[in-house]
């Protein structure tokens, strides 16, 4: 089928602190759309200043869906959030409207696209086990049992490192068996208007660094402060978002504000380049690539390619 003949799907994807929100919020501007979230820390109710929600005010410019929906004491897979992806995707087209994908999730954006592996359930014993071992003791098992998932992620990654141990371990069978057997993703069905955005590192960097004071400033004590009397697993991934920990840290006596605000740049620099090679080396070389800031002219033109057909 012509790809003329499917329905539209805008995607806005990119580093944290790169400009997506403004440039969905500039798109809203141009056309109809519906505005859905692929960020995995803001689908957390909880994380609103952290995780760099939109306002209201914002989200009263356009229709945003998926935003703030799950309330912390769950974990939302990959799995759920393309499920509902799907179904918000499906009644933006039937409205007229187009759907316009933001967020720097790349594992969220491949579920949608791609499907999803149909891997069994893991062992509890064996991923019990797994996830007690130190990460450089992980690493060292997934160089012998499963040697491509070793060489294709960081020896640091813990929670990706134990996710392919704890599979090749509990099924027989490498990540990527199960990964060549995706199903349930829409990339065939969709006209899709891809956008990475891609800045300078020296200028994420200073937006990184400038967001978390912001948000530090602006309520996320406040934010943090109300998950810790819920008293939710700390394993859970609201508790484990990024200035969560560090916030946190600090409320307990362990680091001082300037520590804090310190770690918690860091931390947000560091999820930074994650995303940025991820998107770099994981998204067809194809997708068009924004590599300078957004300016008013580029906001302007790099959201009317996503809204208009032509």
């Amino acid at each position: 089928m012509n790809t003329a003949d499917l329905p539209p799907l805008a995607l806005i994807a990119g580093p944290t602190a790169s400009g997506k929100t403004a440039l969905a919020l500039a798109a809203a501007e141009l056309g109809q759309v519906t505005i859905v979230n692929a960020d995995s820390a803001q689908v957390y109710r909880d994380l609103r200043i952290l995780s760099a929600r939109p306002d209201e005010i914002d989200m009263s410019r356009a229709p945003h869906r998926l935003f703030g929906y799950v309330d912390g004491a769950e974990a939302c897979s990959a799995a759920r959030w393309a499920r509902d992806a799907r179904e918000q995707i499906a009644l933006a087209h039937q409205t007229g409207r187009v759907p316009v994908l933001v967020g720097g999730t790349g594992l969220y954006i491949r579920t949608l696209l791609q499907g999803i592996a149909p891997i069994p359930a893991i062992d509890p014993d064996i991923r019990s086990a797994v996830r007690g071992m130190a990460v450089d003791a992980a690493y060292i098992a997934l160089r012998q049992e499963d040697p491509e998932a070793a060489e294709r992620l960081a020896p640091a990654d813990t929670t990706r490192v134990q996710r392919a141990l704890e599979v090749v371990r509990s099924t027989g069978r490498p990540l990527a068996h199960w990964h060549d057997q995706r199903a349930g993703g829409i990339g065939t069905q969709v006209a899709l208007r891809p956008l990475i955005l891609a800045p300078p590192r020296e200028w994420l960097v200073q937006r990184c660094d400038s967001r978390f004071l912001g948000m530090v400033e602006s309520g996320a004590v406040d934010e943090v402060e109300r998950l810790l009397a819920r008293n939710l697993d700390p394993q859970l991934p609201v508790m484990r978002a990024i200035g969560v920990r560090e916030i946190t840290a600090w409320l307990y006596g362990d680091m001082t504000r300037a520590e804090m605000v310190e770690a918690g740049r860091q931390a947000t620099r560091q999820y930074a380049k994650r995303q940025y090679t991820w998107f770099r080396h994981q998204l067809p070389e194809d997708w068009p690539r924004l590599e300078d800031p957004l300016t008013p002219y580029l906001m302007e033109l790099s959201a009317k390619r996503l809204v208009n057909s032509n």
